[in-house]
């Protein structure tokens, strides 16, 4: 076998085995949930603004049927996703999406797009 038949096999196996490893990886990411409709007719008892890849309260409390809104501003998109997956926004870069909560607990939520963006929402019983 010559040198160039060598390198365009090389290249050709370089290149197979690249696909099939990025395939492997897209198979492993974890899909975004769903989007849940926004509440938008509800009332919020607290607004968090989503921008510059923070969320700006990152930890907020309401009472069993209290609705928070997420506001989104900035240049990046963001979105809110619960990690129980019982709220989950578009990825938006301008707009607002709102959540009724009727269920006391604790719930965990960041950004899909940016891992240093996390919040919580504090529900306590009414």
């Amino acid at each position: 076998m010559d040198t160039d038949t060598r390198r365009i096999l090389m290249h050709a196996l370089g290149a197979v085995l690249a696909v099939g490893l990025l395939g492997g990886l897209a198979a492993c990411a974890a899909a975004k949930p769903e989007v849940t409709p926004s509440a938008d007719d509800a009332d919020p008892a607290v607004t968090v603004r989503a921008y510059d890849n923070a969320y700006d309260m990152a930890e907020v409390d309401v009472t069993e049927g209290e609705a928070v809104r997420w506001v989104f501003e900035g240049q990046s998109k963001h979105d809110v996703v619960a990690g129980d997956a019982s709220f989950v926004s578009e990825l938006m870069r301008q707009g607002s999406f709102t959540h009724v909560f009727d269920e006391a607990g604790s719930y965990e939520y960041d950004c899909s797009i940016h891992a240093e963006m996390k919040g919580v929402v504090n529900v306590t019983a009414d």
